[in-house]
C-alpha cells in the first residue's frame, strides 16, 4: 500500500515534469508572440499576430478604415528625449494623420504601464479551483505599486517557497494571495496583483489520506538534539550518514534489505508520506496559525501537545533541508515543491521560520529544561518601539520603559504570552497573523489595566479596531474603517492609526465591524477578466494596421477648465470629517451576506455598524461604511502624461460633488430602498428620489455638475441609464485635504464599489483609467501629494 502510493507521487511528478518538457517544446517551435505586458512597453509588436476581436464584455469596436492602406505622411518623432505631451496632437502633427505601429507605441505607449494577468491551477485540486494573478511592466523603472516591505513592517507576513529574499513573483510565496505583493505605497491600498487574486478560487482545505506509516518514538532530549545538529546543515556529503540519521531514529525503511532508501527522491518521498498522518497539528487552520501556542505552556500537563509541536517540527526540517539541498536539481526542486499539498507546505514555512531564527542553547528531557536562543529578539524589539512610537500610543513612555525591562531580564518570549513569544521569537507563519502578534504584543507589555479589555484581539476576526484611553482608535488594514480612514494615518505592521476617536466606545474597548460583500451586480474580477486584461488595457487600443492621431485624447483633471472651481477654497475649507459613528449591530440579522463572520453565538467584542459625517459646504452628509470595498494603488507611469484611446470612456466629478451621485452604472438596477430618521441610505438608490442613470440632486440647489471625457460640464438631467457604458469609469478629483479623499472612499464603502486610487503627481489620469479597465473597475480616485507638500511648505 505504502509503495504505491510512493509511487504514485513520483509518477505524478515525472508525468508532470513530461507534460512541462513538452509544453516548452511546442511553443519554441509555435514561437511566442510578444505583447507590451511582456515588458518593456517601448518595443514594437507584431501587430499581424493579434486577434482584430475580442470576446470580453469591455467593448472595443474594429477601428473603421483600418485596413493598411495609407499610412499617412512620415512624422519624426525624437525618440531619446521627446518630453513631456502638453498638447494633443503634438506640435507639427496634425489630427488627421495616421500613425505606424512604431510611431503610435514612442509617442503613446512609452513609459506607460502594461497589464497581464495569469490563472493558474491548483495542484491537487479540483478544475474549478484556480489562482489569478496580474503583473505589470512597461513603465520604464523601478518604481511599483507595492509598499516596501521593511518600511510597512510587514516583511514576516510572506515567506519564499524557493531561496532567500522576497519573492519575484506572486506565486512564488507559500501564502496565498501573497503578502509580498499585497499592501499599496498609499496608506489603506493593496496592489492590482492582490486585487486580481482576492477573485482566485482556492479550496478551503485540502483532506490527505492517511499513509499508514508512523514515525519511530523518540524522547524529547533526542529531537533537540537532532535539531542542534541540523543548525550546521545536512549530512548530504555523506549518503551513508545521511541514511542512518533518518531511518535509525526518526523512519522506519521498509526496503532497508533489498533497495535502501539512500537517495534524496525516496528520503523526501517518505518524509512526505509521514507528514500526511491526521493526527499532527493542521497549521492550514487559521486556528493553529498563531504556532507558539503549542509550547508557550511549558508544564507537565501541556508536555504531550509540546513533544508532538517539536516532533513534527523535525520532520519538517528533515524535508526542508532534504528539498533544499545542493544535490536537489533547481528543476526538480521546483517542480517538487508546486506538487507539495497545503498541509506540507505550512510545515515547511514553520520549519524555515525555525532555521532562520532559533537556535537550541541546552537540551534536556522535559520542556522547562529546554533552553532557546531567539536571534530575531533583538530586531524586533526595536521593530516595536518604531511602531509605538509611530502609532503615537497614549502610554508611550511607560510602556517602552516596561519593554526594556523585559529586554533585560530576558522575559520577552516566556512570561508575557502566547502572541509575544511568536512576535519577538520569529516563528511566525506568513499570513494574516503578524498584525495580531505586534499588536497583541503592545497590548501584553503595556502596564496599564486597561488594556485588559483590549485582549480578545484575534486573527479570526481581522476585521476591528479598538479605542484607547479615549485619545485614538486603531483599526486593522482589513477592516473598512481602516481602509476609509487611512488618508489621515498611517499603515504599519498591518494596522492604520492613529485615527481619530468616537464617542460611541468606551475609553478601552474593542469593536468589531460589520461589513458586507459588494453587491453581486459591481465589479468584479473574472478568469475572463484576467485572462483579456492585456487587451482590455492596451494603451493603443484594439489591434490595426494604422493609428489615426484623431482617436486619442491628452486628459487631465479639469479643475482649470471650470470656472467654478474654486481650487484654493476646494483645498481647505469644503469637506471636513465632523465624526465616526459606531452604531451597536444586530448579531442575529442573517438577510445580507455577512464577510466578518457575526453570529449570535459570539460571546465577545460588539459588532457595530459604522459611518462617517462630512461637513459638506455648511450641510452634515452621513455616508455608511457598508461594504467591503477595495482600493487598488495605481501602478506609476514615467514620460507622462499619456494619450487615451477614446473608448475608453470616462467621467469626473469634484468629492465635494459625489455626495450627488447615486448608483454608479445602475448596480443596484434601480431596486426599493428607505431611509432611517437619521437620513442614512439603506438599499439602492430610490432612498434620494434617484433615476436610473445613478446621477442625482440630493437635496443641492443646482444640478450635479458630471465633467465629461470631452471636458463638457453636463447635469444628471444630460443622461440616462440605457444610453450609458455600464463600464464607464467615474474619475474623483479628491485634491487638496486628507478629507476630500476620505470622503470618496466612504462614498465608495457606501455604494459598494471598489476604486483605483492614483497620485496624478505619479500616475497620469489616463494610466490611471486604463488599470480601472484592467482590474474590471468603474470608480478612479485621484490625489496629489505634491500639491499637499507645497501648501505645508507656504
Amino acid at each position: 500500500m505504502a509503495e504505491s502510493k510512493r509511487k504514485s507521487l513520483w509518477n505524478l511528478i515525472r508525468a508532470k515534469s513530461t507534460a512541462i518538457r513538452n509544453f516548452k517544446d511546442v511553443t519554441k517551435e509555435a514561437g511566442h508572440r510578444r505583447t507590451a505586458s511582456d515588458g518593456d512597453a517601448g518595443i514594437p509588436r507584431r501587430r499581424s499576430d493579434l486577434p482584430t476581436e475580442f470576446t470580453s464584455d469591455r467593448r472595443r469596436p474594429r477601428r473603421p478604415g483600418a485596413n493598411g492602406k495609407g499610412k499617412g505622411r512620415d512624422y519624426e518623432i525624437h525618440r531619446h528625449d521627446p518630453g513631456p505631451l502638453t498638447d494633443w496632437p503634438p506640435s507639427g502633427m496634425s489630427s488627421e494623420e495616421e500613425l505606424s505601429l512604431a510611431q503610435a507605441m514612442q509617442l503613446i505607449s512609452r513609459g506607460a504601464p502594461a497589464f497581464r494577468g495569469h490563472k493558474r491551477p491548483i495542484p491537487h485540486a479540483p478544475d474549478h479551483c484556480y489562482t489569478l494573478y496580474a503583473t505589470v511592466a512597461g513603465n520604464h523603472g523601478d518604481d511599483t505599486d507595492a509598499a516596501n516591505l521593511h518600511d510597512a513592517m510587514t516583511q514576516l507576513m510572506t515567506l519564499r517557497k524557493e531561496g532567500s529574499g522576497y519573492a519575484n513573483y506572486p506565486w512564488e510565496t507559500f501564502e496565498q494571495p501573497s503578502y509580498a505583493f499585497c499592501f499599496g505605497k498609499r496608506a489603506g491600498t493593496i496592489t492590482l496583483n492582490h486585487w486580481v487574486s482576492l477573485a482566485s478560487v482556492i479550496p478551503p482545505s485540502i483532506p490527505l489520506r492517511d499513509s499508514g506509516i508512523a514515525p519511530r518514538e523518540i524522547t524529547l532530549d533526542r529531537i533537540f538534539a537532532r535539531l542542534q545538529e541540523l543548525e550546521r546543515g545536512l549530512e548530504d556529503d555523506d549518503e551513508d550518514l545521511m541514511y542512518k540519521n533518518l531511518y535509525r531514529r526518526l523512519l522506519r525503511d521498509p526496503d532497508k534489505y533489498l533497495s535502501p532508501h539512500k537517495t534524496l527522491d525516496k528520503q523526501i518521498t517518505d518524509l512526505i508520506m509521514v507528514l500526511s498522518r491526521p493526527d499532527w497539528i493542521d497549521f492550514t487552520l487559521p486556528k493553529n496559525q498563531v504556532a507558539t501556542k503549542f509550547i508557550y505552556d511549558n508544564s507537565p500537563e501541556n508536555t504531550p501537545t509540546y513533544h508532538k509541536f517539536f516532533h513534527q517540527l523535525l520532520l519538517s526540517v528533515e524535508l526542508d533541508l532534504r528539498i533544499n539541498s545542493g544535490l536537489h536539481l533547481a528543476e526538480a526542486k521546483e517542480k517538487l515543491v508546486a506538487q507539495i499539498p497545503p498541509s506540507i507546505q505550512w510545515n515547511l514555512a514553520l520549519a524555515r521560520r525555525w532555521r532562520e531564527n532559533i537556535r537550541v542553547d541546552l537540551i534536556g528531557e522535559q520542556p522547562d529544561q529546554i533552553r532557546l536562543r531567539f536571534k530575531l529578539q533583538k530586531r524586533q524589539v526595536r521593530m516595536l518601539k518604531r511602531f509605538i512610537q509611530m502609532m503615537k500610543w497614549p502610554n508611550l513612555s511607560e510602556t517602552i520603559a516596561c519593554l526594556k525591562q523585559h529586554e533585560a531580564q530576558g522575559t520577552l518570549t516566556g512570561h508575557i504570552s502566547s502572541h509575544a513569544m511568536a512576535f519577538f521569537s520569529g516563528l511566525i507563519l506568513p499570513g494574516t497573523t503578524f498584525p495580531f502578534l505586534i499588536m497583541n504584543s503592545l497590548v501584553d507589555i503595556d502596564p496599564d489595566r486597561a488594556t485588559d479589555d483590549l485582549a480578545l484581539l484575534t486573527h479570526i476576526h481581522p476585521h476591528c479596531g479598538f479605542q484607547y484611553r479615549g485619545s485614538y482608535t486603531y483599526w486593522t488594514a482589513a477592516s473598512i474603517v481602516g481602509k476609509v480612514l487611512a488618508p489621515t494615518c498611517l499603515s504599519i505592521g498591518g494596522w492604520v492609526g492613529p485615527a481619530r476617536p468616537t464617542v460611541h466606545l468606551d475609553r478601552a474597548q474593542i469593536a468589531r465591524i460589520r461589513q458586507r460583500k459588494p453587491p453581486a451586480r459591481s465589479q468584479t474580477v473574472t478568469p475572463e477578466d484576467v485572462k483579456t486584461m492585456s487587451e482590455r488595457s492596451d494603451p493603443l487600443g484594439p489591434p490595426a494596421e494604422v493609428f489615426p492621431v484623431k482617436e486619442y485624447e491628452l486628459v487631465a483633471p479639469k479643475m482649470d477648465e471650470d470656472e467654478d472651481y474654486d481650487y484654493d477654497g476646494y483645498l481647505t475649507d469644503l469637506v471636513r470629517i465632523e465624526m465616526l459613528h459606531l452604531r451597536p449591530s444586530n448579531a442575529n440579522d442573517s438577510k445580507h451576506s455577512i464577510t466578518s463572520g457575526a453570529t449570535s453565538s459570539d460571546h465577545g467584542p460588539k459588532w457595530f455598524d459604522a459611518s462617517i459625517h462630512f461637513a459638506i459646504d455648511g450641510n452634515s452628509w452621513p455616508l455608511r461604511l457598508t461594504f467591503d470595498v477595495n482600493f487598488v494603488h495605481a501602478w506609476p507611469c514615467s514620460d507622462g502624461p499619456h494619450p487615451l484611446f477614446f473608448d475608453y470612456v470616462y467621467e469626473s466629478v469634484r468629492a465635494d460633488k459625489l455626495v450627488h451621485v447615486r448608483d454608479w452604472n445602475g448596480v443596484y438596477g434601480g431596486m426599493n430602498s428607505s431611509l432611517d430618521g437619521s437620513g442614512m441610505i439603506h438599499g439602492g438608490p430610490k432612498s434620494f428620489g434617484l433615476g436610473s442613470n445613478g446621477l442625482g440632486g440630493g437635496g443641492s440647489k443646482k444640478g450635479s455638475n458630471i465633467m465629461s471625457a470631452g471636458g463638457r460640464t453636463t447635469t444628471a438631467t444630460d443622461h440616462t441609464g440605457q444610453d450609458q457604458d455600464n463600464e464607464r469609469v467615474l474619475v474623483v478629483e479628491a485634491f487638496g485635504v486628507p478629507d476630500n479623499e476620505v470622503l470618496a472612499r466612504a462614498w465608495c464603502a457606501h455604494w459598494g464599489l471598489s476604486a483605483v486610487v492614483a497620485d496624478i503627481s505619479k500616475t497620469c489620469m489616463a494610466c490611471a483609467i486604463r488599470e480601472a479597465y484592467a482590474a474590471a473597475l468603474t470608480v478612479v480616485i485621484l490625489v496629489d501629494d505634491e500639491q499637499k507638500v507645497e501648501n505645508k511648505d507656504e
